[in-house]
């Protein structure tokens, strides 16, 4: 048995503190209007989406097909932080329980690294449709699409099974993590032992995976931009690039600020880079996605005007 004085100095953890935007009175208020409002923002937006998909046949396509299973990913990713970190604002709380926190990383990198799966669905999609339209029809069967969706959610769950049981397994010295959720960065900050030898496995394997999607993303793209610039019509080259250049926003916004966010060395403060980070690549994409592919997609705007015409006609009768 060790002598006290070679103990290490763990702390035995029943509640976290969520420390992020909840230290400071003067952004409590504000941490909750906001992130109530970011909020309700991504619940209409993405349920605006399925429920248009669902209730217009011609929009049952591959395209809206991943476009339904992003939606659904972006609901959940946000679902299981923010209503917690204002639940905690509005009791004036930081507690967060040791199998809570657990379950929120679990479901929030499942969430998260389902999304980038489907974004690179998207990319190889669009890639299909618009370099190689002749084998469109054979390349994205529905069989082909629903492999490719299974793959995204079994990926992504193997995935923040692989992160937490790494994450969770390793003692804390601290139970105070300065965020306003449980990231794996600050964990990793308060932990005792030594966690980038812990973690270096796992976080070999999803770079190796965030690494492929990414590469993979922009062969796509300059695919589609080359074969985009040799279109002799005007109409067709507009309504390409109106297509994939939001795209593009989407998936640099999420992997530059999420990779910048995980490299950055954390800081203890209650304030700082950290959570404004966190913010931006954990709820702008999914505020945004919506936003993005129906403000700049005509069959959208269509089946929402569709949708509107016909609640006008049933108020009518």
């Amino acid at each position: 048995m060790l002598p006290q004085s070679s103990m290490p100095n763990v702390t035995i953890t029943r509640d976290f503190q969520l420390l992020g935007f909840s230290e400071d009175e003067e952004f409590r208020i504000l941490h909750v209007i906001f992130f109530s409002a970011m909020y309700l923002a991504v619940l209409m937006g993405n349920l605006l989406i399925i429920l248009l998909v669902a209730l217009n046949t011609h929009l049952q396509t591959p395209m809206y097909f991943f476009l339904v299973n992003l939606s659904i990913v972006d609901l959940g990713s946000t679902s299981v932080t923010i209503p917690k970190s204002v639940a905690n604002a509005l009791r004036n709380t930081t507690k967060i329980s040791h199998s809570e926190c657990a379950a929120q990383m679990l479901f929030f990198l499942f969430f998260m690294s389902s999304d980038i799966f489907f974004l690179t669905a998207m990319a190889y999609d669009r890639y299909v449709a618009i370099c190689q339209p002749l084998y469109y029809a054979s390349l994205m069967r529905w069989s082909s699409c629903i492999q490719l969706a299974g793959g995204a959610w079994v990926a992504g769950f193997f995935n923040a099974v692989l992160h937490t049981g790494t994450i969770f397994s390793l003692p804390f010295c601290s139970n105070k993590i300065h965020q306003f959720f449980c990231e794996i960065p600050h964990l990793i900050n308060i932990s005792c032992s030594d966690p980038y030898f812990s973690e270096m496995w796992a976080l070999l394997f999803s770079s190796a995976l965030g690494l492929v999607c990414f590469v993979f993303i922009v062969m796509s793209y300059v695919q589609i931009f080359s074969t985009v610039s040799r279109m002799p019509s005007v109409a067709n080259r507009q309504k390409a690039f109106s297509t994939c250049i939001p795209h593009l926003v989407v998936v640099s916004l999420l992997l530059g600020t999420g990779i910048f966010s995980y490299v950055l060395p954390k800081s203890s403060s209650s304030f700082n880079l950290d959570e404004v980070l966190a913010v931006i690549y954990s709820v702008l994409p999914p505020m945004m996605n919506p936003i993005i592919y129906s403000m700049r997609n005509k069959d959208i705007k269509a089946a929402l005007w569709k949708l509107e015409q016909n609640n006008d006609w049933v108020h009518v009768t």
